[in-house]
């Protein structure tokens, strides 16, 4: 019985498909802000797998919600798309209007938080970093900062006469030359912004996210816990709650 699962960013649209519990494949591709257009290049093979159920989770506004329902829609199978709840699987959300709170970092939450007793800090590395907080199954809020390459690129478009070309975000020590100085200093902001929410909420760190490995590697007295592919975790665990509902 094969599922596919999708991860509609704010710049690129993910899948997974699953036969069973185990992945089969899974791809990721930049949408240029029209993930329907990727979608609709991708339907004819979706439809060739005889697909069991679809579960959705996407940042984008209703009208392309809509764009993408509807070609999903093709497929003839259950279709989901996950939403924000003030309360699902007895995990709380601390925002005053759910709706407002990213699906993707309450989808990672619901990933992981299990344990009533135990406290969560929830890292996404990706566009932005997100960092999420629970108490036991209370969501406590969180940060979202622009990632290393955002930092980056606004640095070299508002600052005249800095020329920084790619490079390796790959030391905390001071740079000995410019274009070292900007890489070291903006993982060193992003690190030590991490260990300031780790000081004041002593938690068990999750990292997730393409540049996880990285954080990980300068947050080892955390004792931090990588998880490539919490989303679809999460996405699995809401669907399973949805059919246990109905």
């Amino acid at each position: 019985m094969k599922n596919l699962w999708l991860d509609i960013g704010n710049t690129r649209l993910k899948y997974w498909i699953t036969e069973n519990t185990e992945i089969i494949e899974h791809a990721a591709e930049l949408h240029l802000q029209s993930p329907a257009e990727l979608l609709l290049g991708l339907v004819q093979h979706f439809k060739a797998l005889d697909l069991h159920q679809i579960g959705v989770s996407s940042v984008q506004d209703k009208k392309n919600n809509d764009r993408i329902l509807k070609i999903l829609k093709f497929l003839n199978v259950p279709i989901t798309f996950a939403q924000v709840h003030a309360e699902y699987q007895g995990l709380r959300c601390a925002y005053e209007d759910p709706s407002k709170l990213g699906i993707d970092r309450w989808l990672q939450m619901l990933a992981v938080a299990h344990d009533p007793k135990q406290q969560y800090c929830v890292i996404s590395c990706g566009t932005a970093l997100t960092i999420d907080l629970c108490n036991g199954m209370q969501h406590l809020g969180g940060y979202i900062l622009p990632n290393l390459y955002l930092q980056r690129d606004s640095l070299i478009q508002n600052t005249k006469g800095i020329k920084i070309p790619d490079a390796s975000f790959d030391e905390l020590s001071p740079g000995k030359n410019t274009i070292d100085a900007v890489h070291h200093g903006i993982l060193l902001s992003l690190v030590s912004t991490i260990e300031k929410v780790l000081e004041k909420y002593p938690s068990k760190l999750i990292l997730t996210g393409g540049d996880a490995p990285l954080f990980a590697k300068y947050l080892i007295k955390y004792q931090p816990e990588v998880e490539q592919d919490l989303l679809l975790k999460g996405l699995q665990n809401y669907l399973s709650h949805q059919e246990a509902l109905v």
